[in-house]
């Protein structure tokens, strides 16, 4: 068998996407280890990888250096990215990692560009006559008043997991806001039900499946229960959206409304791997296997719509154990050089950061 090392970079508390990995790997016959990275200690999945490390954060100028020369030491074969604020920087520098043989599952830095910026997301879906919402700023909108009905939705023009989000039910409230909060973009309330499109994009560009689910329940921003739905009209805007994307590529989740007379509207689009995708992957839609059938040039068994409609998903709290020194990094100074020296890959070691 092949030994091919999976990353889950940012692992903070997706166990269960490091679960649907271990899958990927024993179902085409492979061996290989789970790691995970993150700048915090307290993230659980740190402590349920095969082997995790502390790094910078990525907005830290030596985070990708750090990173490529971990992945190289530790023969990291694929890296799957999860949160916003480092979907650019992987994107920026995804050739230097594919020279020295380490995929990452990451779209190109134009999509990821258009995903990350609300104004850049809303002009480009209008640009391309996908339906969605009226978004404006905040002073345009206090401007023409008369031209828009309350509530509103506030949301940071590049927010994520809901972060800052707010309803507005006045023009006072609108201009209270905005005056102490520069970053903010308007958006009117889109009617219906809100569902989750986690889509999967091969290397050319192609969209080999689209899973709709609806967000029952939503808990700090993550779906915590949901429903997959087989709607053609969401399977195929989540489809036409990953295709028409300038170089999508790998995982994705968008996030539309579909009112009660079958209307959309597509109010946000991530360039990375949803909370929520457990649900389609159980469901039959296997994208970390059709990631590692990629990277090990196995043909493809990428499937649109032979997943399983109406299956829910009730998502629950664990915990993981471990003592306060190991949590508040209390490692003394060997330690800290044992956690961060070259060892076997069967071994799993919380690093002091890499480097």
């Amino acid at each position: 068998m092949q030994d091919v090392n999976i990353l889950i970079s940012s692992g903070g508390r997706r166990v269960a996407l490091m679960e649907c990995c271990r899958e990927a790997l024993r179902d085409n016959g492979l061996s290989g280890k789970v790691f995970a990275v993150d700048n915090s200690a307290m993230a659980p999945a740190m402590y349920l990888a095969d082997r995790a490390w502390w790094v910078p954060r990525c907005t830290d100028p030596q985070f990708i250096e750090k990173m490529l020369a971990l992945s190289v030491r530790e023969r990291v074969a694929l890296i799957i990215p999860t949160i916003d604020s480092e979907l650019l920087t992987y994107a920026e520098n995804r050739d230097m990692f594919l020279r020295n043989g380490v995929y990452v599952a990451i779209s190109d830095p134009a999509t990821v560009r258009i995903c990350r910026d609300k104004v850049l997301t809303h002009l480009w879906l209008t640009e391309n006559h996908f339906p969605t919402v009226r978004q404006s700023a905040p002073a345009e909108i206090l401007a023409a008043r008369d031209g828009w009905a309350m509530p509103l939705i506030a949301k940071p023009r590049n927010g994520s997991a809901s972060k800052g989000v707010q309803l507005i039910r006045s023009f006072a409230e609108l201009e209270a806001l905005s005056s102490v909060r520069r970053d903010l973009i308007v958006q009117e309330v889109a009617p219906g039900v809100e569902y989750t499109i986690n889509v999967f994009v091969d290397d050319l560009g192609r969209c080999g499946c689209a899973v709709p689910h609806e967000r029952v329940e939503v808990r700090s921003g993550e779906v915590s229960k949901a429903i997959t739905v087989k709607n053609r009209s969401l399977m195929d805007i989540g489809a036409s959206i990953a295709e028409r994307l300038p170089g999508a590529r790998g995982m994705l989740n968008i996030q539309v409304f579909r009112s009660a007379t079958g209307s959309l509207a597509v109010i946000e689009i991530n360039a990375r791997v949803g909370g929520g995708y457990p649900v389609a992957h159980r469901a039959g839609a296997r994208y970390t296997h059709w990631l590692v059938e990629n990277l090990v040039g196995s043909p493809s068994t990428a499937a649109f719509d032979t997943w399983e409609d109406d299956l829910v998903m009730l998502r629950y709290d664990s915990a993981v154990f471990q003592p306060g020194a190991t949590i508040r990094g209390e490692l003394t100074a060997e330690e800290r050089r044992q956690a961060i020296a070259p060892s076997s890959a069967s071994d799993r070691v919380i690093a002091a950061p890499v480097g």
